[in-house]
C-alpha cells in the first residue's frame, strides 16, 4: 500500500498523460481544459484541427492531434503520438461518439455499423493501445474513462436511436469486462454516464422548447446539465482520489435515471 496522497493533492493530475477524443467541442473541449487545468499533459484529438488548435491556444499543457477515431491508424497514431512525447499514457477519455438515424426501421444495418464502430470499436482499440505495455516501475495506475451515457442504461423514447443506444449499452459492458480483465495490472476502467447536457448533438433538443420541456419534466432536477457539472466526475475517475474504483459506472444526469 503506498501512502495517501494529501487531501489538498487528490485530484491532481501533475505528471501524467491524457489523451480526449472527440475534443474539438461540446464536452471533449471541456474534459481536455479541465485535465489541464488539474496539472496533465493533454493530446486532444479530433477531426477538426482548426479547433483543435484554438483549444490548445487556451492553455500550453493541450496538444492538438489531428485524429479520425473510426480509423485504426488514425488510432493507433494518437496514442502513438502522446507516448513518443511524454513516454507514456496515464489517463485515456474515450469521448468521441456519433449518432445514427432516430427511427430503427430508417436505419440500415451497414449506418448500425459504423455507429457502433465509432461508439464501441474504436474506444475498445485506444483502452487496448494504453492499457498493453507494462506501466513502468512507479508510475501511477493507469485509468481508462468511457464516455457512455444515460441511454445505455435507459431508453430514449420518445426520441429513439438504437444504434447510439446499442453503443452506449455496449461501453458499459465492455467498461466492466476490461476492468475485470486488467484490474490485476493496476489499470483501472470505469464509464462516465451524462444525462441531458447541451452539446452540438443535443443543440437541437434544447432549441426545440417542446424537447426541453420534456427533459424538464422528466428530470428530477428540473433541468439540463451544463458543461461544468461534469468536471468534479471526470477529476474523481481520472485521478488518484477513485484510486480503489474500477469496473463502475458514475451516472451524472439530474435524476432522470432515478424516476
Amino acid at each position: 500500500m503506498s501512502a495517501p496522497p494529501p487531501a489538498a493533492e487528490l485530484f491532481s493530475l501533475r505528471g501524467r498523460t491524457a489523451v480526449v477524443t472527440g475534443a474539438s467541442a461540446g464536452l471533449g473541449a471541456r474534459f481536455a481544459a479541465v485535465l489541464a487545468q488539474a496539472g496533465a499533459t493533454v493530446f486532444a484529438a479530433a477531426r477538426r484541427i482548426d479547433r483543435l488548435k484554438e483549444l490548445a491556444g487556451s492553455d500550453a499543457r493541450i496538444h492538438p492531434v489531428a485524429c479520425d477515431v473510426s480509423l485504426a491508424a488514425d488510432r493507433t497514431r494518437l496514442i502513438e503520438t502522446a507516448r513518443t512525447a511524454t513516454g507514456r499514457v496515464d489517463i485515456l477519455v474515450n469521448n468521441a461518439a456519433t449518432s445514427g438515424e432516430t427511427r430503427a426501421e430508417d436505419e440500415s444495418p451497414d449506418a448500425f455499423a459504423d455507429v457502433l464502430g465509432t461508439n464501441l470499436t474504436a474506444p475498445f482499440h485506444l483502452a487496448r493501445l494504453v492499457a498493453e505495455p507494462p506501466a513502468g516501475d512507479g508510475a501511477p495506475p493507469r485509468s481508462v474513462i468511457n464516455v457512455s451515457s444515460i441511454l445505455g442504461l435507459v431508453t430514449a423514447a420518445p426520441l429513439g436511436g438504437a444504434s447510439y443506444a446499442a453503443s452506449k449499452a455496449g461501453l458499459i459492458g465492455l467498461t466492466r469486462e476490461l476492468a475485470g480483465q486488467w484490474g490485476g495490472s493496476g489499470t483501472r476502467v470505469n464509464a462516465l454516464a451524462p444525462g441531458w447536457f447541451r452539446t452540438e448533438m443535443t443543440a437541437d433538443l434544447f432549441d426545440d422548447e417542446r424537447s426541453s420541456r420534456w427533459v424538464e419534466r422528466n428530470t428530477l432536477l428540473r433541468r439540463g446539465g451544463d458543461a461544468h457539472e461534469l468536471d468534479g466526475a471526470l477529476l474523481f475517475l481520472a485521478s488518484d482520489a477513485s484510486s480503489y474504483c474500477t469496473g463502475q459506472i458514475l451516472t451524472v444526469d439530474g435524476g432522470w435515471t432515478a424516476r
